[in-house]
């Protein structure tokens, strides 16, 4: 499913019930094998390429808006709009791993 021009990037899309188990997911799963050898698959890239946003019940969000979601926080930061894990004071897990 190509959101951007570059072929060569593959968008996914998750949506979680709560922080606490997005966060268990990332850090504290197989996946944190995966995300700490990311430097093997992926390129470093100059903008911010993961975004959160609240989901109101029984929405589907789209890729579309995803990609809007992640160019408004390249655009404008951290807001209620779109945001990262610094954004949401219960998250802590990633304080530990992110990226430098």
């Amino acid at each position: 499913m190509p959101v951007y021009a570059d072929s060569k990037a593959i968008p996914n899309l998750s949506v979680w019930a709560d922080v606490e188990s997005l966060e268990t997911f990332v850090w504290k799963t197989v996946h944190k094998t995966f995300y700490d050898r990311r430097e093997l698959w992926f390129e470093v890239l100059e903008k911010q390429n993961f975004v959160m946003w609240q989901v109101e019940d029984g929405h589907q969000p789209t890729l579309a808006e995803a990609k809007a979601r992640l160019d408004h926080l390249n655009q404008y930061g951290d807001s209620d709009q779109a945001f990262g894990w610094s954004y949401v004071p219960q998250a802590k897990l990633w304080l530990e791993a992110r990226c430098a």
